[in-house]
């Protein structure tokens, strides 16, 4: 089908979407600078019995490539003669980001620290605003799928506020190598969808810029899995992972000074508080500084840039819940 065919539409209306179909439609979210509009694509696949509506959303910073494929795979995937209820895929949020391949809006904002916006505000928060009330609103679960971020690398891992009985469930089916317990009293997306009682994760799968073959499975698996477990697919559920790291918290360690910075501890290792994680060199050669783990714990993600200036990220370190 020819992308200038499809429907446009102004809000998400599942209701009118056919049933026993995946539908594509363009979704106007705004308009530009020459009075043109700017479109969200949007996948439904309805199924012939009701039931609930579970949001995919993807590319919320336009450099984060991996949730794309995951959604598009989902489709091609689940058999609609089974389906119960919908699932809505929003494959690229932010697409004026997108097409620019950078990670903030066009004013310099990152969207998921302002969601859900403001209807009369500056720029992006327009956009988040009519993101979160024309797309969001109308979902039952939200799946929010991430990669790190220009010069980082991550595990395949959940923030998830595991207080939240329905969202533990939702994270822990994910059958990721962390779980991040982290309220959605944030600013992100996951954030303004609990703020409207719909239950959320965000999913971290992997790095920016890229497509990555074991990342996307792992991302379709954890898909299928809660799809199953909320009755709108009738796909088998793999079992939950035993080797799943719980963490009660987690927090950036950073450098405090500039050079070149070369991260020993690896994505998804357990290290003990003293343990060297990171090494930092100036222009010729020597190293200056040497950085110590603050704490027992596991590496979520990591820095990958050695130009380093002082403040600059070393790892994300997650806390491990006892038991």
């Amino acid at each position: 089908m020819e992308l200038q065919e499809l429907e446009i539409i102004k809000e998400l209306n599942i209701e009118q979407a056919p049933e026993g179909e995946v539908s594509r439609y363009w979704l106007e979210i705004v308009k530009d600078g020459m009075g043109l509009p700017i479109k969200i694509p949007v996948i439904i696949a309805k199924g012939n019995t009701k039931g609930k509506v579970i949001g995919l959303t993807a590319a919320v910073h336009g450099n984060e490539l991996n949730g794309i494929s995951v959604i598009q795979r989902i489709y091609n995937e689940i058999d609609l003669t089974t389906l119960k209820g919908a699932i809505v895929g929003i494959p690229i949020v932010n697409v004026p980001s997108f097409l620019r391949k950078k990670r903030r809006f066009l004013d310099g904002v990152d969207i998921n620290h302002i969601m859900p916006g403001r209807e009369r505000g500056t720029v992006s928060q327009v956009y988040a605003w009519r993101v979160v009330n024309r797309i969001i609103r109308h979902f039952d679960y939200l799946v929010d799928l991430h990669t790190a971020s220009n010069g980082r690398i991550n595990s395949y891992y959940v923030r998830a506020d595991m207080s939240d009985e329905v969202v533990r469930k939702m994270a822990l089916l994910q059958n990721a190598q962390i779980i991040v317990h982290n309220p959605p009293n944030d600013g992100t997306l996951r954030g303004a969808a609990a703020d409207l009682d719909i239950p959320a994760i965000t999913m971290e799968v992997g790095n920016p810029n890229l497509f990555q073959k074991g990342f996307i499975r792992d991302g379709l698996t954890g898909i299928h899995n809660l799809l199953s477990y909320l009755g709108i697919t009738d796909s088998e559920q793999e079992d939950l992972s035993d080797e799943t790291v719980i963490c009660k918290k987690s927090y950036w360690v950073y450098t405090d000074t500039g050079g070149l910075l070369t991260v020993h501890a690896q994505v998804a290792q357990v290290i003990q508080k003293g343990e060297l994680i990171a090494s930092l060199r100036n222009v010729f050669g020597d190293t200056v500084r040497e950085y110590y783990a603050p704490e027992d714990g596991i590496v979520i993600g990591k820095s990958v840039s050695p130009v380093n200036q002082a403040g600059g990220r070393i790892l994300h370190l997650g806390i491990i819940k006892n038991g």
